[in-house]
């Protein structure tokens, strides 16, 4: 199981380089304890291909399916090592693999399903980047989000986001985003969802209690800020998202596309995970639908997506481009989880 182990270290890096402190040490501890028999683990060998951060992300399925059992409250041991507490070595250690043979038929069906976060602080450059749409064609929005999981980003309207005391957004919004921003302000706009809807493979209803349980349990213990968001914003989920492939899916939304309404796809850290051949298809369609764009039915594509970031800034691109005119826009950098946004404006 050395591919795993060192998959656990990968991971270990990435979270701790995300704010997580908790989550480095459960990975490397699960690095140094990882049973090599037993149901779970024969299930672990069976996943081919790369496991990490860049493959299936088979750590955090482990991870997830533990901090499942935490918040469903069924085992209070091993919720006594998870924050707020603060085991030491020995007795985290041992907890842990413990937890690991008590429960192994739950983890070993728990991880077949990828993980979904649906991390909702990414609206940030979504709301940012609509008011730049919003302003170039004040029409109304018709929304379409590419990988969805469950929504949450789908309802963006009901945020509000915070940019060093000046506030875009509605004034009851469920959730207040406050990235730690720099560059200038977004334009003031005043963009209008009329309608929305997404696609996943396996997506997700926020208003269904074990849907929810699974969108929580990827989100990290030690963060509990990111639970109650996700929470709040469970309680006004309204943007429904189909079952299907996401490609043949954007094909129909475009071809039925409304006149007098900005049609606006969107995705956040999700293009990258789709096979070449449906991201050349996807954007060929997206490139012909522009093409026969017209100012009474325009269309744009906003992403939050990694760019191989050759320059080493961190996080993702923030892109956007309008049709008619085919106008380009890199919008600036955000990170992944929401924390700052880096905007450089249209």
């Amino acid at each position: 199981m050395s591919a795993l182990r060192d998959a656990f270290h990968a991971q270990a890096t990435s979270c701790g380089n995300l704010g997580s402190p908790f989550m480095e040490r459960l990975f490397r501890t699960l690095a140094d304890i990882w049973p090599d028999t037993g149901p779970l683990a024969a299930r672990c060998r069976q996943f081919d291909g790369a496991i990490g951060p860049s493959g299936s992300s088979l750590p955090l399925r482990i991870a997830g399916g533990l901090h499942a059992l935490v918040l469903r409250q069924v085992d209070p041991d091993l919720t006594d090592l998870y924050p707020p507490a603060q085991p030491e070595e020995a007795g985290f250690r041992v907890g842990l693999l413990a937890a690991l043979d008590r429960h192994a038929v739950f983890l070993t069906d728990w991880i077949d399903s990828p993980p979904q976060t649906n991390e909702l602080r990414r609206s940030a450059a979504l709301i940012a980047g609509a008011h730049v749409a919003a302003r170039q064609f004040d029409l109304p929005i018709r929304l379409s989000e590419l990988g969805a999981s469950g929504g949450l980003n789908l309802i963006w309207d009901r945020y509000a986001l915070c940019i060093n005391g000046t506030r875009f957004g509605p004034k009851d919004a469920v959730v207040t985003l406050s990235p730690d921003w720099t560059g200038p302000m977004p334009p003031k706009a005043n963009p209008v969802i009329a309608e929305r809807r997404g696609v996943d493979l396996m997506p997700l209803d926020p208003r269904d209690p074990d849907d929810l349980l699974r969108l929580q349990a990827f989100l990290w213990p030690d963060q509990p800020f990111r639970l109650d968001m996700t929470r709040a914003a469970a309680q006004v989920a309204s943007g429904h998202v189909d079952q299907g492939d996401a490609i043949d899916w954007l094909e129909t939304r475009l071809n039925s596309a409304p006149d007098d309404h900005l049609h606006l796809i969107q995705n956040t850290v999700a293009w990258q995970y789709f096979p070449t051949d449906a991201q050349s298809r996807g954007a060929a369609l997206i490139q012909q639908a522009g093409r026969a764009a017209t100012p009474s039915r325009p269309l744009g594509w906003l992403q939050l997506e990694t760019d191989g970031d050759e320059n080493g800034l961190g996080g993702a691109a923030i892109t956007l481009r309008l049709w008619p005119g085919d106008l380009h826009m890199v919008l600036g950098r955000g990170d992944f989880h929401g924390r700052w946004l880096r905007w450089q404006g249209p």
